[in-house]
């Protein structure tokens, strides 16, 4: 195992190297002479336009070559490129959205490209994190993203903030940009992303995505005038209801579709410069504050189905929300930056999904103690309450798979061959009942049912759980468990 690391950290090591080497490579490339249909046309650095004596075109020879096949799209054109090619835009999430989203736009030539994020690259991100690769797991995210984007387009530049977006770093950072992309997974990264967007006048796209649904909306656009977060979704969602894509799931190309529309937003926004502080480059090189006042546009969101017959609907949102507490609706804002640093606690405004306390320790039994049981075969029933799909990936051996939603969806008096499979002849008179779950928290609702509904006559049946669930079980019992 440590070879592998070690052979891993090398490879990624090499990969880096090669990506910077590559770069070296174009900007070479493009300071080099060249002979092209019988003339010479000389390429420098920015400085001079990028033509060298006597280049009069406002972008370099390479950029109209790069980027000549969006250059003639209709309302692209010229000044188009100039605009993306002057804006600095962030992605905070380096992730499903993140890479996608950070592909195009480097593709397309933005100028200055930002990736926040604070995680390390694992296996389990590469069937949707197409930025990534198997050499580069254990990589800082930012970096390992980095070292794609270069070999996609070495000619822009890139900033890699290795760290998690935190009320106390959010200014230094989104300072640095005129757009930011949330493409962060949780209520409480989307409510700081927002709040320090609206304080420091930046536009925000915002995406998310989850096993095969995706949402999208463009907020805070024009700065000052189009709705934040908040306006949008005044009270986070109950914590019980967040569930990540570890235990939801999540399918590759959706995350990735939403991703690619955030590009698209974003270039949309970068284009048509709908940004009163995006400095507009002009065809003689010269530069502007964008200074006039953009309308606002009715704001719509966009509503992703990858397996409806219809994938895609708009759902009309209301504007500003009067009193919002970050953007003030149009009456005058609540936060300050100050207040943003020293006094939000997103963490408490979301809500902590605490575990699950239903059963005494004496209801509960570790691992090693159910190995034992199922070792010397002992009278018993295991349910495994997780969705099918989770025990179709794994289980212990022995077990019946009884989904939690079936418990949460019986009918008060309904009879309990409704609830499990072959009814209650699966259930042998004295014989204790075990729940399992994937981490111990919905085993303990199952069994806390099933003691309600009568099932332990009285005390007489031993009811309980597996305390840590699957996951336990992977850690001190069965190694090989695909514990997903």
């Amino acid at each position: 195992m440590d070879k592998i690391e070690h052979l891993k950290r090398e490879i990624a090591q090499r990969e880096a190297e090669l990506q910077d080497l590559r770069k070296q490579l174009a900007e070479a490339e493009a300071e080099k002479p060249s002979v092209e249909n019988g003339r010479d046309n000389t390429t420098t650095s920015q400085s001079d336009g990028g033509g060298g004596e006597g280049w009069k075109w406002p972008l370099e020879e390479h950029e109209y070559e790069r980027y000549s096949r969006q250059m003639i799209v209709p309302d692209f054109g010229l000044q188009g490129q100039l605009n993306i090619k002057n804006a600095k835009v962030l992605l905070v999430g380096a992730g499903g959205l993140g890479c996608p989203a950070a592909a195009y736009l480097a593709g397309a030539g933005v100028g200055t490209l930002g990736l926040v994020d604070g995680d390390a690259v694992e296996v389990s991100n590469l069937h949707r994190q197409v930025a990534h690769s198997t050499a580069r797991v254990g990589m800082m995210k930012v970096d390992s993203a980095v070292a794609y984007l270069q070999g996609l387009n070495p000619t822009i530049t890139y900033r890699a903030h290795a760290t998690h977006l935190t009320p106390q770093n959010a200014e230094e950072i989104v300072s640095q940009y005129d757009l930011v992309l949330d493409c962060t997974d949780h209520p409480t990264s989307r409510y700081l992303i927002s709040d320090i967007c609206v304080l420091l006048s930046k536009p925000l796209v915002s995406a998310s995505a989850f096993q095969t649904s995706g949402q999208l909306i463009v907020l805070n656009s024009p700065p000052g005038k189009g709705p934040c977060y908040r306006c949008v979704f005044p009270k986070p969602p109950p914590p019980e209801s967040v569930i990540g894509c570890g235990e939801g799931g999540i399918v590759g190309p959706v995350v990735g579709v939403m991703g690619v529309l955030q590009a698209l937003e974003a270039m949309k926004l970068l284009v048509r410069g709908d940004h009163r502080r995006l400095k507009k480059t002009r065809a003689d090189g010269t530069t502007t504050e964008e200074e006039e006042e953009k309308d606002v546009k009715q704001v719509g969101m966009l509503l992703f189905s990858a397996m409806a017959d219809v994938p895609f609907r708009t759902v009309r949102m209301r504007g500003k929300r009067k009193g919002c507490f970050a953007c003030g609706g149009g009456d005058g804002s609540a936060l300050t930056l100050t207040e943003l640093k020293t006094s939000l606690d997103y963490v408490q405004f979301c809500g902590v999904n605490t575990p699950v306390k239903l059963l005494r320790p004496e209801e509960r039994i570790s691992v090693a103690e159910y190995e034992r049981i199922a070792r010397e075969k002992r009278a018993h029933v295991l349910l495994d309450v997780r969705e099918k799909e989770h025990f179709e990936l794994c289980s212990i051996p022995g077990s019946v798979n009884v989904p939690i939603s079936r418990f949460t969806a019986r009918r008060e008096g309904a009879e309990l061959e409704d609830l499990i499979p072959g009814g209650v002849a699966v259930l042998p008179p004295d014989a204790p009942i075990y729940v399992v779950c994937r981490v111990g928290n919905d085993s303990q609702i199952a069994a806390r049912k099933l003691k309600d509904w009568g099932l332990d006559r009285d005390g007489e049946r031993f009811i309980g759980d597996v305390f840590g669930g699957l996951r336990a079980w992977k850690d001190g019992v069965d190694p090989s468990l695909p514990f997903i």
